[in-house]
């Protein structure tokens, strides 16, 4: 059943990657990037928990703090606010 759920959310990653790259805006790839980084927070919880390593949850949390400040650094930047 998980490898089910680790094929559907390698799925998810191709997809949010093919968006990632191809977007036909800036904000059509910062909400790509957006996506790929909570896909990946989300796979490095479920990995925490199939191979029972609990590094892994912590690893995750770090992994969400710091992609969720790049984001509203990325929208900040191409909003064009300096403030």
């Amino acid at each position: 059943m998980l490898n089910f759920v680790f094929i559907l959310i390698f799925l998810a990653l191709i997809l949010s990657g093919i968006r990632f790259f191809k977007g036909p805006s800036s904000s059509d790839r910062v909400v790509a990037l957006d996506t790929l980084t909570t896909i990946i927070s989300v796979l490095l919880v479920l990995s925490s928990l199939f191979f029972d390593n609990f590094v892994l949850l912590d690893i995750s949390f770090v992994f969400a703090a710091l992609s969720f400040t790049s984001i509203i650094v990325i929208s900040r930047y191409l909003e064009g606010g300096n403030q």
